[in-house]
């Protein structure tokens, strides 16, 4: 199976592959209760359905192997504040593969926080939901089966945006002043800013750098724990594009710079250079 993912809105003629994978995926996470994916414990995947929620489809090769849908928790006070999920719903032979952590942060940069609830009993399911940084706030019983539900909440993931400059296969990366920890020049977005004009703002106020909005190009995006914020999610776009030849000078609260391979970078880099790394390495713009 393809590691690229299409997420996508529902349509229509989803109806009859989600559910399956849907019936497929809940049978398998809720093996306990009778009947469950089946009757009246079956999607409602009507047209007319579509209006009570936001519907999301992932998929690869050209099949539909995944499902969310985005309730208001609000409006309906099921779980906590921000937009409730449902799901995600992935298909057995899918599952382990990134499919339902894409969903999530897909949700998660459409509508910032997130609420969720989850069977006490599907620990696996639980376990899932903590490592993206859902907390479990309180719990209710389930009018349906009578089962104790848990209610998970996870505030917005921190936006942030980033630079990627490379020199002879080594990654450009900063050191603010009282920290061990590097990070890639780039930062927090200020008040209407696009994500161009914030890292172009960032890097004359990090570096010195002029480096025109419109030279930079969006490489990829980057979902993985904020370092230093108590597990608070990071949602960093990177970009590359501007000049080659640079001569940074260190401004505001930068320390320092330097240029690391793949070891330095992941012995003394924040943990969102990992992933970057690793996309960096299959583009084979650096090293493995």
């Amino acid at each position: 199976m393809s590691s690229e993912t299409i997420i996508r809105q529902y349509r229509a003629a989803d109806q009859d592959a989600v559910g399956d994978l849907w019936a497929r995926a809940v049978r398998q996470a809720h093996s306990s209760i009778d009947g469950e994916g089946e009757g009246e414990r079956a999607p409602d995947l009507r047209e007319d359905s579509v209006a009570r929620g936001e519907r999301w489809v992932a998929e690869r090769d050209g099949r539909v192997v995944g499902l969310l849908q985005l309730i208001d928790g609000r409006r309906h006070g099921s779980a906590g504040s921000g937009v409730e999920i449902d799901g995600p719903f992935v298909a057995p032979e899918a599952q382990g593969s990134g499919i339902g952590r894409e969903l999530v942060e897909h949700a998660a940069e459409l509508h910032g926080a997130l609420c969720l609830t989850v069977f006490e009993e599907n620990q696996r399911a639980r376990g899932f939901y903590r490592l993206l940084g859902f907390l479990e706030r309180s719990w209710r019983t389930d009018e349906e089966t009578g089962r104790a539900l848990i209610c998970m909440e996870r505030e917005a993931p921190l936006r942030s945006v980033s630079w990627l400059h490379l020199r002879e296969g080594r990654l450009l990366s900063v050191r603010t002043r009282g920290n061990d920890t590097f990070y890639l020049p780039g930062g927090k977005y200020e008040p209407g800013e696009t994500a161009r004009e914030a890292l172009s703002r960032e890097l004359s106020e990090e570096l010195g750098l002029v480096v025109p909005e419109e030279q930079l190009s969006e490489a990829f995006v980057i979902h993985d724990v904020a370092h230093g914020k108590n597990g608070r999610r990071l949602h960093m776009t990177c970009f590359t594009g501007g000049p080659q030849a640079i001569a940074p000078e260190p401004g505001r609260e930068i320390a320092e710079y330097a240029w690391f391979d793949r070891e330095e970078a992941l012995l003394r880099c924040a943990p969102a250079h990992s992933q970057v790394v690793d996309r960096l390495i299959a583009q084979g713009r650096m090293p493995g």
